[in-house]
This record gives C-alpha cells, structure tokens and sequence, in this order.
C-alpha cells in the first residue's frame, strides 16, 4: 500500500496536446435536497425489503431483523469514515479516490475493483425482480424484463442529474408508501409481540423448528451491511453537490438515517405480522400483504415495488458510470479507452461511461447470478474495511489541517470498524471469498504488470477544484 497520493498535484498528467488542461470534471448541479433523494434511491428501501431481505428470512427466521439492526448500527461508523473522507477528497471516484489518496495507489486501486464489482452485479440482479411485482397484471420473463429495466435506467442516466433527481424523487415516494403500508399492516395484523424479534427462530426442514445461532447472525452481516449499502452514492456524487464540504456528511448520515427506518420498520412488523414461522421463513412478502388486505391493496404494493427496482436501476446506472468515468479521469486504462470513458455529453452526463455500464448490466440479466448476492456480500465487506482504514490515516500530514467534516471517537471508530468486519469476513462461506479473492488477486496482476511500471502516466488520482 505503497505509493500515496497525497494531493492531486501530485499527479503527472498523461503526455498529450490537452495535457496542460486539468483534468475534466462534472458540474455542481445538485443540492442537499435533490443529492438525499439520489443517494436514497440508490438505497432503494422497498426493493431491498422485496428483493434482498426474503433472501435473509430465509436463513435467519425472526432474527433478520435484529441482524439489520446490528448492521445498521456498524454502518454509524461507515458512515462517519466516509462522511469524513468524502468531504475531504471529493470525487466521483467515491472510494477508491479516497482510500487511493490517503492510503496508497494499490489499496485504492483494489477498492475501485471491489466496488466495480459490486455496482456491476447489483443492478441486474434487482431489476430482474420486477417481473414478479408486475405478476398481478402481467406474467413476464424475469430476464427480458430486468433486461427492459436496465435499458430504460440506461436512458434515463444520460440525462441531466437534475433532472433524474425529480424522476427518482416521485419514484421515491411511491417506495416509501409502499413500505409503509406493508409496515401497518404488519402491525395491525400482529400473531406475536416484541419478544419474537429476538426470539432467535427459524422454519427447518419437515416442519421443525430450528434455532439461529450467533454465528448465523454474524455470517449474515455481510448481507445486512449491504442492505443499506446506499448511502455511500453521496461519496460518488460529492463532485456534483453543491458545497460539498458541507452537504456530504449530512447527505450521508441522513440516508442512513431515514433508509434505516423504511426498512427495520417493515421488517419487525413482517417478523410478528407472519401468521406462522414457515410463512415467515418462505419470505413471500406480497402473499403476506394480500393475506392481511386483498388483492387490490396486494396489488398497489407489488407495482409500487417494480417502480422502485426501476427508480434503484437509474440512480445505480448514474452512480455506476460515474466511476467508469472517474476511472478514466485518473487514467486506469489504456489511452484510447480513457479518452473515450471521459466523454461528457450535452446534459453534462459521461454518456459513454453510462452506456459501458448499462448495457452489460441489460446482458447479465441472462446470467445465472444466484451466488452472487454472496459475492456482493463479501465485497461491500471488502470495501467497507479499506475505507475504514483509510478513515485511520485521514489525519496524517497536511490532511490533518483540511477543512472536512470530522467524525466523533477517531481513531476508536474505526480501529473498532476495522477489527468487526475483518471478523465478519472470516464467517464467510469459503466459495465466496475464493471467487472475490480470485477477482482480487487477478486486479493486483493488473497492478503489477500493468499500472505500477507506468506510474508515471497512469491511476493518477485527482481531485477536482471546489467552484
């Protein structure tokens, strides 16, 4: 973890007719408002509840939603680590301009992979759950359909960012209805008190009840810390924030906030509105929501959900391509495909970048990607640990007198960070660290043979000039 870039000046730009002009970066467009509406599309609570938490009350029972509580507190410190670093490196590059700036050039280059990873993988595999909320009135291809969505969210990230603050902004509202409608009926539906969320139970085999341990709580983080991953796309964004100085931190710690409650709220009222503990393991959350309505409040819910997923799929193609775009900006390629990944368009949008990465993420709705929630789960993990890291040498040198927000209890926070999610990495299943090490060790050949010996010339980690 060699090789620090202190500062932006530090960087040699590549030789060229333009190499005089500093480098290209996105307009200040957005302010707290629109960037909080972003950032908690990004999050997505409705569809992380119909999409990813079934996933978690399958394995977890009644104690899924004390496992999304413990992850949400632990994500208090990840948040503070990139409140505090994104305000002072703000980038489009998001974490890896971060952790490449204070903790060296290899380290960020191995959280960019980590975090490409991630934002290349979630998307497609959200999107192709809108086939089944759109069920109620239509039977579509899972595939084709997430395929649709990917291509739309493509269409709509080459618009202004102004402009897709509104879109997700009503698309918004409609998730959070969504959400707590399921919430009140829940409640009001009630089989078993507050005791049941820590009751510890879950549906087994033949009918059996089986206990969660420990141990099944703490493998489960990796999925509860991406349950709210989200809030991190106001890093990505800080480059077109107005004062981002200022609107970062509170744009990040909002959305964990608020993306917090629209999920754990759903969640406890799931967890004793559940008319049996089988009901509650097989995590069908639209029977659910008929069997304590009707079909046509089912129905509102699961249309409500399908617009989120399609809300998550724009604002995760906007985040994604604006680290597609960062990455050329600093230069991680070869010369023609850094030219062409930093194109802006007319709306002021890296409309090439936002092509690279919507298009594929339309072909993996055709993969098998059943594994991969495991994959991501590792990732975020991954990632979170190296930004926490870089959180610990934020206040080295010249950095220790940069006006940026600062976090409570530093370097407790994340000293205590860094010792919890290398724990949690251990609890993992072994296919998937082989498949994100193996990601890894192939990005570290990369590095070596590729990046390192033109150091000169390439990953130059800029940080763009506050207006």
């Amino acid at each position: 973890m060699t090789d620090t870039l202190p500062t932006a000046e530090a960087a040699v730009p590549e030789a060229t007719p333009d190499s005089s002009q500093r480098p290209r970066q996105l307009k200040r467009s957005i302010g707290i408002v629109g960037g909080t509406l972003l950032t908690l599309s990004c999050v997505t609570p409705a569809s992380t509840l119909f999409v990813v938490v079934p996933d978690l009350f399958g394995s977890l029972g009644t104690a899924t939603a004390l496992t999304i509580a413990i992850g949400s507190v632990l994500c208090i410190a990840v948040a503070f680590c990139y409140s505090e670093l994104g305000t002072l490196i703000p980038s489009a590059g998001g974490e890896y301009a971060m952790v490449s700036t204070l903790a060296g050039r290899l380290a960020g280059w191995l959280v960019f992979v980590l975090s490409l990873l991630v934002v290349m993988i979630v998307p497609p595999v959200i999107a192709m759950g809108t086939a089944d909320y759109l069920t109620p009135i239509v039977h579509l291809n899972p595939s084709m359909t997430g395929a649709g969505v990917m291509l739309l969210a493509t269409l709509a990230g080459l618009l202004d960012l102004r402009a897709n603050a509104w879109i997700t902004g009503v698309f918004l509202v409609l998730e959070v209805i969504a959400a707590g409608v399921v919430a009140l009926l829940g409640f009001t539906h009630s089989h078993r008190g507050l005791g049941s969320l820590t009751s510890m139970q879950v549906a087994g085999s033949g009918g059996h009840t089986d206990t969660v341990t420990a141990m099944l709580v703490v493998s489960g983080l990796a999925i509860a810390l991406f349950v709210t991953q989200g809030f991190s796309t106001a890093v990505y964004l800080s480059e077109e924030l107005e004062n981002p100085r200022r609107n970062v931190a509170r744009t990040v710690l909002a959305t964990l906030a608020i993306s917090t409650v629209i999920i754990l709220v759903p969640v406890a009222a799931i967890t004793m509105g559940a008319s049996d503990l089988s009901t509650l393991t097989g995590g069908d959350i639209s029977a659910m929501v008929t069997a304590w309505s009707n079909s046509a409040v089912g129905t509102f819910v699961s249309l409500c959900v399908a617009l989120a997923i399609i809300n998550a799929g724009i604002v995760m193609v906007i985040q994604n391509s604006r680290v597609l775009f960062a990455s050329a900006r600093d230069k991680a390629w070869p010369a023609p495909v850094n030219t062409v990944f930093s194109k802006l368009g007319r709306f002021g949008s890296p409309w090439v970048a936002t092509l690279a990465v919507g298009i594929p993420g339309a072909v993996l709705c055709f993969v098998n990607l059943d594994t991969l929630y495991g994959v991501t789960g590792v990732s975020v993990t991954g990632m979170y640990l190296l930004v926490a890291v870089a959180a610990l040498l934020s206040r080295r040198g010249q950095h220790r007198h940069t006006h940026a927000w600062r976090m409570p209890l530093w370097p407790a926070m994340p000293i205590l960070l860094i010792a919890v999610l290398a724990y949690i990495l251990t609890q993992q299943e072994t296919s998937y660290l082989l498949w994100t090490g193996g990601i890894v060790a192939a990005a570290t050949l990369y590095w070596a043979f590729y990046l390192r010996p033109r150091r000169e010339t390439r990953w130059l980690v800029s940080i763009p000039e506050e207006d």
